[in-house]
């Protein structure tokens, strides 16, 4: 065992857990359509089920309380005149869910308020639900429908055209469409809505900037020719894809959007089953779940240092053609539910895996529950078009533990990495001219003696000397490269060998200039030193009245003389620097 190391992880043993067969949905006619998506969609209220109709398309919606068997005769959603291929539940709102179609249309629904599946009628009266919305643009069938992550009423529909079309679902108009060029397999938003990246039949990766209708990177993704799948992880830069090798392996691979010609760490191989894998990210834990169709596992990886940390597998001997998870404020935060999944089982009945801690859950676990996305987006719709992006408000998973409903937590603390927000890049533009005046009344305070002069370096550096930003100002520290000359008991060193180079300090401009024209007792080498060369000074001319004597004198003084006065150019070159970087920092800081 000598030499073993174990990866720290809270995560390290989550495992999945099943559900008995009465907590399932029981009784459902899944669609058997061979279209590759998902199957189905889940929110905290609600499971959308593609559904095997006869008489044109249709989809069922599920209240995620109402478990056990289903009504033979239930309440469908249906308007479409082909088959449903693809759904997808509003981030912002538990009762409005879009749909796409073999017909070419994207409808929008909206489900009933106490919508239930048990009815007291004759199954003859049940009536079905018809759309409330229609957006019609796309000329071939629409495989794909994803909800902006960010921004409200924004969708996007990806159809067989080789088009995505961007929808304002509240106007009822497609405003921008990004031309593929080829069958777009799936499509994923980044965290902010500013960004979309894409897979499609000719193998290649594109991120998209959409609001320019051009992708910002189109390159080669997966070799093989079986379908490929791509998620954004969230806040990060980085998107994970799976697909498969020319030799059909199922293949792993992570790309950073800035460089995405290859992925990071090569193409990771996971096995040979032939089945697509449906790649699924959870912010909250980091961890990027991976759930193959046609076989019933789900490895979990959790993401670190650029790399995925294997974690587990839930296996299975039940076999899944769909799979959905739900958002983080819809898990069991009493049992240490950190992750919920939802598969289908040969296509009859679904059932809800839980990945869950092993801990006691006798009280809120904060560590492993951070802040999550509510139900308010950053930006509207029009804001949207317009260039605005951001990320939505976080409200406290604590908050739902203790029953108290959705609360925002405070905006103070953006996101550790928001490096895909591109739009954002017009605001500290118009913040960064704000600090320019702030150095001009700063930087003047040079010291009026020479004995002051000591004493405020001497201060300024017992201040600095420990602050927490060295790394940036290299190897040495300045301050001990003005000291070093004042340390030398002899008068007589020339003032060339004090020339350094300088190096900016990362401090606060106010305590700065409080210390140097306020200075605080000085450090017994450099007070002394100063005191010793201002009495030499005072008692020269006291000396013999000797021509040698009094030459030597004359150059001591002028040495002294130059020596301050370097010094005192470089205090006044120190200062301003530390006030444009301090300056710099409050920018970064109110970005």
């Amino acid at each position: 065992m000598a030499g073993r190391f174990v990866r720290s992880s809270k995560y390290r043993h989550v495992f999945g857990r099943p559900t008995r067969k009465e907590q399932c949905y029981d009784n459902l006619k899944v669609s058997r359509n061979a279209w590759d998506t998902n199957l189905i969609k889940a929110n905290p209220e609600y499971i959308a089920v593609n559904w095997e109709a006869t008489g044109g398309g249709a989809f069922a919606v599920i209240p995620t309380r109402e478990k056990g068997r289903l009504p033979e005769r239930i309440p469908l959603f249906r308007g479409h005149t082909a088959v449903v291929l693809d759904t997808d539940w509003n981030p912002f709102n538990d009762s409005l869910i879009a749909s796409g179609s073999d017909d070419g249309k994207v409808f929008l629904w909206r489900v009933p308020d106490d919508f239930t599946l048990h009815l007291d009628i004759p199954a003859d009266e049940i009536q079905d639900i018809a759309p409330v919305g229609k957006l019609s643009g796309h000329p071939k069938k629409v495989g794909q429908v994803l909800f902006n992550p960010a921004a409200e009423n924004i969708l996007a529909s990806a159809a067989g055209d080789f088009t995505v079309k961007l929808w304002d679902i509240e106007a009822g108009s497609s405003k921008l469409s990004l031309k593929v060029g080829e069958v777009i397999q799936s499509l994923s938003w980044s965290a902010d809505g500013s960004q979309l990246v894409t897979t499609s039949r000719d193998k290649k990766l594109r991120i998209w900037d959409p609001r320019q209708e051009r992708p910002a990177h189109e390159g080669p993704g997966h070799a093989g020719a079986k379908a490929s799948r791509a998620v954004w992880l969230g806040e990060h830069d980085r998107i994970a894809t799976t697909g498969f090798s020319r030799m059909s392996d199922r293949q792993l691979a992570l790309w950073d959007i800035r460089g995405a010609a290859q992925p990071l760490g090569g193409f990771q191989m996971l096995d040979s089953i032939s089945g697509v894998c449906m790649p699924f990210w959870d912010e909250g834990t980091q961890c990027l779940f991976l759930a193959g169709k046609g076989d019933g596992n789900i490895r979990y990886y959790e993401y670190e240092n650029d790399s995925f940390e294997d974690l587990s597998e839930y296996k299975s001997a039940d076999a899944q053609r769909g799979v959905a998870f739900l958002p983080k404020r819809g898990v069991n935060l009493h049992e240490n539910e950190v992750a919920r999944a939802y598969k289908t089982v040969n296509d009859s009945y679904i059932e809800p895996i839980s990945f869950i801690v092993p801990r006691r859950a006798e009280s809120f676990q904060e560590d492993i529950y951070p802040p999550t996305t509510g139900l308010k987006p950053a930006v509207s719709g029009k804001e949207w078009f317009d260039g605005a992006a951001g990320i939505p408000p976080k409200i406290s998973l604590e908050s739902i533990y203790d029953g108290t409903g959705l609360k925002e937590v405070a905006a103070s603390q953006p996101p550790v990495k928001k490096a895909p927000e591109p739009v954002k890049a017009p605001e500290p533009k118009k913040e960064v001219s704000q600090p320019a005046p702030a150095p001009s009344p700063t930087i003047r305070s040079p010291p009026p003696t020479m004995k002051e002069q000591g004493v405020g370096m001497a201060a300024a550096a017992g201040k600095f000397q420990d602050t927490e930003p060295a790394e940036e100002s290299g190897d040495e520290s300045p301050f001990e490269e003005v000291q070093k000359p004042v340390e030398r008991k002899s008068a007589t060193v020339p003032a060339s060998a004090e020339v350094k180079k300088e190096t900016p300090l990362p401090s606060p401009v106010k305590s700065q200039l409080a210390e140097v024209t306020q200075p605080k007792p000085a450090s017994p080498k450099l007070s002394e030193t100063t005191q010793t060369i201002d009495e030499d000074a005072d008692e020269e001319p006291d000396a013999p009245a000797s021509g040698c004597s009094q030459d030597s004198a004359d150059r001591e003084i002028k040495n002294l003389k130059a020596l301050v006065a370097q010094q005192s150019r470089q205090l006044r070159d120190l200062t301003k620097t530390v006030t444009e970087l301090v300056a710099e920092v409050k920018n970064l800081k109110a970005a």
